[in-house]
């Protein structure tokens, strides 16, 4: 098993560590071109359950659920 031949500085040692605590990217969010609303691209939208233009997934309102 190798070993270091020297000690490595806390600064050294700190800058490694805080290589990896990035602040990760913002998610990138699109318009509905049914409902207008922000939704993640190459997905079923959530407010209206649109997709590419036609309707993939049917909400159930209120009314509907109590019937």
């Amino acid at each position: 098993m190798a070993l270091p031949k020297r000690k490595h500085s806390k600064s050294r040692r700190d800058r490694r560590r805080g290589a990896n605590s990035k602040i990760s990217p913002a998610v990138n969010l699109s318009t509905c071109p049914h409902c207008k609303k922000k939704r993640l691209p190459h997905r079923v939208c959530p407010h209206c359950g649109y997709y590419n233009g036609k309707p993939v997934v049917i909400f159930e309102t209120a009314e509907e659920k109590k019937k």
